[in-house]
């Protein structure tokens, strides 16, 4: 039988799969003969009774405690409350504001997201993204992380596409994949959890009496679930069982632990002391190529800084840089953050263009030298057919080529411009071009 939880890592790619046992490795090699940091965060649940019962958010913070880690917890959770009651309730938003959380937990009504595409997109959707902007709102550290609920024991009976655990399931699990790819909010996969333990370990019972709330087994599962969502670490070890037993407890814990540690890029998980993320393109000016445009892909960072690999630096957000001379660089982009920040480095390479100075190029067969102030000449290595030569300025003018002397593979011509010039033409019917500098 395979279980959801496999049919997940079954998802993932080879290469995920060698840079998790690289990292494994690495943390052997870092942990032999020191001891477990202290970890610490705070977060916000806000939901309704399948987070209140049995006072779930307390369990997430035994846990951690049992592991030498701190969780200051508090919650949002009137009965039956769905996301567009929680999105036209002040007291939400107060309690959103009394803190700068570092989660900010989102959970609907039990039955909304299961309920009809259409229905979703138009009564809980819009408001599941209201409530993900207003918690990334707080400060630069905060995420918005989802709470996905799991079915009935039965399904809802008043719709035929929900109507047994695994079609309602798997809905609940598909909506709230969509609420957090909708917001750019992560996933507790407690639904996923759920499933796994009512396939694999039938004995445990996760439901209360009305087969629908979480008995103590479904919220300690649950909990497990949010402990390694939010730390990235097993829960498999925990000397907190609750009132369970330490066998029953293990189970749970090893659930929660296969569910989300082997499909963290599938829950969109990012621990909160490595939020920060930087990035960067570039673009050579083709007319002046010594000049560059930076362009910066970051996320949670409160500014940046630019080192050009020149001795100049900038904090502009996509800044164009002017070189003064050809050469490698290695320019680095730095985020900063409250909470912590990133950095890369690439190496960026400017060529000078002609200037009195002979040039080849071996790919394309040619080369082009200047003769005098105006006046070049373009050679094809081997007897080729040089034709339709023409020119534009730094702006894509057209510019007036005077033809000197012509062959079958070179051309003596006169462009009249000073500055950058772009020469275009066709070798062997093949489009080329190349830069030029008229010193005039």
């Amino acid at each position: 039988m395979v279980n959801s939880c496999v049919i997940e890592v079954i998802q993932n790619s080879f290469m995920k799969l060698t840079i998790q046992t690289l990292g494994l490795l690495a943390f052997l090699f870092l942990s032999i003969g020191s001891t477990k940091a202290q970890d610490s965060t705070s977060i916000l649940f806000i939901g309704n009774s399948y987070t209140y019962f049995n006072n779930m958010p307390s369990i997430v913070a035994d846990i951690a405690a049992s592991f030498g880690n701190h969780v200051d917890v508090a919650s949002q959770t009137p009965g039956g409350m769905t996301f567009a009651g929680h999105a036209g309730n002040s007291n939400t938003y107060s309690a959103m504001n009394s803190s700068n959380w570092d989660y900010v937990v989102l959970q609907a009504q039990s039955q909304e997201p299961s309920f009809p595409y259409g229905q979703v997109n138009n009564q809980t959707l819009p408001f599941a993204m209201q409530l993900a902007d207003s918690a990334q709102a707080i400060s630069t550290c905060s995420q918005a992380m989802f709470f996905m609920t799991w079915g009935r024991e039965n399904g809802d009976p008043q719709w035929d596409s929900i109507n047994t655990f695994d079609k309602m399931n798997a809905r609940l699990r598909l909506a709230y994949l969509r609420f957090a790819d909708s917001s750019n909010a992560s996933v507790s996969p407690v639904g996923v959890a759920w499933k796994y333990v009512r396939d694999n370990h039938p004995e445990i019972n996760l439901y209360s009496g009305d087969g629908s709330h979480p008995s103590y087994s479904g919220s300690y599962l649950a909990a497990c679930t949010f402990y390694a969502a939010v730390f990235h670490s097993s829960p498999v070890g925990t000397s907190f069982n609750g009132s369970l037993s330490a066998n029953e407890a293990l189970l749970l814990q090893q659930a929660a632990s296969l569910c989300v540690l082997d499909s963290m890029e599938i829950w969109h998980l990012q621990h909160h002391d490595s939020l920060a993320f930087v990035d960067f393109s570039y673009q050579i000016d083709p007319m002046m190529n010594m000049n560059v445009s930076f362009n910066e892909n970051i996320d949670y960072v409160d500014s940046i800084l630019w080192n050009f690999g020149d001795g100049n630096t900038s904090q502009e957000s996509n800044p164009t840089h002017t070189y003064n001379a050809s050469g490698n660089y290695l320019v680095q982009l730095i985020g900063y953050s409250a909470c912590s920040g990133d950095s890369i480095l690439q190496n960026v390479l400017i060529e000078n263009p002609v200037s009195g100075i002979q040039s080849f190029s071996e790919e394309l067969n040619y080369s082009i030298h200047k003769i005098s102030n105006n006046q070049f000449l373009l050679n094809a290595k081997a007897p080729n057919s040089i034709k339709n030569i023409r020119a534009v300025d730094i702006i894509g003018s057209a510019l007036k080529i005077n033809t000197i002397t012509s062959t079958n593979h070179s051309i003596h011509f006169e462009v009249n411009k000073k500055g950058p010039i772009l020469i275009y033409f066709e070798m062997n019917n093949k489009p080329q071009f190349i830069r030029v500098f008229n010193e005039r």
